[in-house]
């Protein structure tokens, strides 16, 4: 009964969908359209609302039937079972290909509500074709889900007992990653939907610019938290050690990263300075272009990887097919108008235009790089018949070299204002980060045999980039309060008042630029200063690791609500501290799946986490077997990987709240000769129209 709920609200949805998108195109061509336009805005985003509604209550149903394990649900029966934790039989709703295709369309209804909502712009007709186009993109999808991923589909007989959730799901950080990367790939949708709109409607100006900036900002902080969750999840639950390993899934979810950060820099050049409008429409259709493609290569099985789990090829075809006609559509569009983009303002070669003109170099050449290492053996298959690989060696080769002087250009933005400015100032207020960067690298040098020249120069551009961030919000705070004591402005002297004087666009990017330093600082040395051992031991037995003494005490059974397994029991003791820590690694064996896992054991510390994992017993025995293999790890400043990546995102969210970025959509009508009303001297209208 319910299931047959579910999807009755799924086709309403489409059918709302289909019509409003379709409407409202028509009632934006009218001729009347300046007197109503406000009208059929306002009427919109109560459509848009129930649309959503209507997404949420079938979603929520699904939810409901994976929850009470419906078996006779087939979706149900293939990816849970009752045994299952509640929380993992939530986090199943979307682990698998239907499920979470609903949470991607749910996903892109919630933002096409919160942009009714909370967007501001002055053209009713921009907002109502945005909208329009945001219908359609989710009528498309839901006729996918419908027709060809149904997620309510019956099986008859049912069976007793569902197959499980795949083990590598199993995991507390999965209840919550696939929402917050959906949430950054479908963010996107709403800058391409703007970026359409506005050439639908041949506004080639800034004003999609500005009502498509916080939502750009807030597309790419998702996503930078979704690959964030997603990261620590491997680290942890692989059992690797390992944060990133370039596979292709991370890859499909890192291009749209890069086309996100070169789009949300690019924007403002555009809305501030009205300039690098056509590249960035562009850059608005890529970055969803790459989130569509990123979820056709996960779902389609061409892939193989550890984080496929919801691959299909039949219907991966589908979403491909849906990929190139709506990113086509848009490049067509595109194409049509280009002759209309104006040049927009000048700027000088040094100027911050011209910083964030190689900030999107920088970024869109990261991005071919990736594309490049993941489709090639794709297409290189399809040629030649031969399966290959692009593994890390290509990508860490090619990559540092591009990001790395990227850091630099990013330690003098702070210091260069718009449209014309000086280099040589801003040299010298870097000067000092500089030497201190250098002077750090030189040093590690030679206190450490494992320096190269590469880590040397990951810590000192790191160092830099940091230290030059800080010092220029210190230097315009100080410049705040030396105004305030040249006109006698005590009042608003306070740290708390000048730090509130600064724009959120700027603490955005202050935030965002110190996260990033960090996290290059935490990537350098984990790469270059990592200890790993693969050793055997025996009970009792102890072994040295640096500074860090682990003692194996043995192994004990050990049994969860649908697992059994085996945990190890270590003693850690580091230096010449008489504190002893206990780290208990496992592996675990699924009752109904009977795939085994290994759940690694972390000490998290500032300066770096000491990892273990259990390994295999030397004989056929477990408990009573008289020696493991163990990996044991030292990884320097890890948690400054995911500090920084958390600080990225958190300065994104922040920049969203500029004073300078109104949130807020007003929903007036036009106004006309009909209804124009006298403004007097109080600012005032008068009562009767003119």
């Amino acid at each position: 009964m319910f299931a047959e709920i579910g999807q009755l609200l799924l086709c309403i949805a489409l059918s709302l969908s289909s019509f409003y998108g379709v409407h409202a195109l028509y009632l934006s061509r009218q001729p009347d359209f300046k007197i109503q336009g406000g009208l059929v805005a306002k009427s919109l985003i109560k459509s848009v609302v129930l649309v959503n509604l209507l997404i949420l209550a079938s979603f929520l149903i699904l939810m409901k039937l994976f929850v009470v394990s419906d078996f006779s649900v087939t979706l149900v029966a293939t990816h849970s079972n009752a045994l299952l934790p509640t929380p993992y039989k939530i986090a199943a709703t979307w682990g698998s290909h239907e499920g979470s295709f609903l949470l991607w369309v749910l996903m892109l209804a919630g933002w096409n509500t919160a942009v009714s909502l909370f967007s501001n712009v002055k053209s009713n007709l921009l907002y109502v074709r945005t909208t329009a186009i945001l219908f359609l993109l989710t009528a498309v999808f839901l006729l996918y889900l419908i027709f060809a991923s149904n997620p309510f589909a019956r099986i008859l007989p049912s069976p007793i007992a569902g197959q499980d959730l795949n083990p590598l799901l199993q995991d507390p950080f999965m209840v919550i990653h696939p929402p917050m990367l959906y949430m950054g790939y479908v963010g996107f949708a709403v800058c391409f939907a703007m970026a359409s709109a506005a050439l639908s409607i041949k506004k080639i100006d800034n004003t999609w610019a500005k009502l498509a900036r916080p939502w750009a900002n807030a597309a790419w902080s998702f996503l930078t938290l979704g690959i964030l969750l997603g990261s620590w999840w491997a680290y942890r639950e692989l059992g690797w050690g390992g944060w990133w390993f370039w596979d292709p899934v991370e890859n499909a979810s890192l291009m749209p990263w890069f086309a996100g950060a070169a789009l949300v820099h690019s924007l403002a050049v555009t809305d501030k300075r009205n300039a690098m409008k056509s590249w960035t429409m562009l850059l608005a259709i890529i970055a969803f272009g790459f989130s569509l493609l990123g979820t056709f290569l996960v779902r389609s099985g061409v892939l193989t990887s550890v984080h496929s789990f919801a691959s299909d090829p039949t219907r991966g075809i589908f979403i491909l097919i849906m990929t190139v006609v709506i990113i086509g559509a848009a490049l067509i569009l595109y194409g049509l108008r280009a002759n209309q983009f104006s040049i927009g303002q000048k700027f000088s070669p040094i100027s911050k235009e011209s910083l964030l003109l190689a900030n999107n170099v920088v970024m869109t050449a990261a991005l071919s790089v990736v594309m490049i290492g993941t489709l090639y053996p794709l297409i290189a298959e399809v040629l030649t018949g031969r399966k290959m690989s692009v593994g890390p060696p290509y990508f860490n080769t090619v990559i540092t070299p591009i990001l790395v002087p990227a850091i630099f250009l990013m330690s003098l933005a702070p210091w260069i204002i718009w449209k014309d400015s000086k280099l040589l100032p801003a040299l010298k207020s870097v000067a000092i980060p500089a030497v201190v960067g250098v002077l750090f690298g030189s040093m590690f040098i030679f206190i450490n045999e494992k320096t190269s020249t590469s880590t040397a120069i990951g810590i000192m551009f790191s160092i830099c980039l940091l230290l030059a961030t800080l010092l220029s919000a210190i230097s315009r705070l100080n410049a705040l309060k030396k105004n305030s004591l040249n006109s006698n402005d005590i009042k608003n002297n306070s740290l708390y008042k000048r730090i509130r004087k600064l724009s959120a666009s700027y603490w955005g990017m202050f935030i965002g630029h110190c996260g990033l330093a960090i996290f290059a600082l935490g990537v350098t040395f984990v790469t270059s200063f990592q200890v790993e051992k693969d050793i055997v031991l025996k009970p009792t037995q102890i072994y040295k690791l640096g500074d860090r003494t682990i003692k194996f005490v043995g192994v004990r059974a050990i049994s969860g609500v649908n697992f059994t397994g085996v945990e190890g029991v270590f003693e850690l003791t580091v230096g010449n501290d008489k504190k002893v820590e206990f780290l208990y690694p496992q592996k675990r064996k699924y009752i109904r799946s009977d795939d085994p896992m290994t759940e690694a054991a972390v000490k998290y510390g500032f300066l770096g986490d000491f990892y273990l994992s259990l390994g295999e017993p030397t004989d056929t025995k477990q408990i009573s077997s008289t020696s493991w293999t163990i990996r044991a790890s030292y990884k320097p400043l890890m948690i400054w990987v995911w500090i920084g990546c958390l600080l990225m995102s958190v300065g994104g969210f922040i920049a969203i709240f500029s004073r300078k970025q109104s949130l807020k959509w007003p929903h007036k009508t036009t106004v006309t000769s009909e209804n124009k009303r006298p403004i007097n001297e109080k600012g005032q209208a008068s009562a009767k129209p003119v």
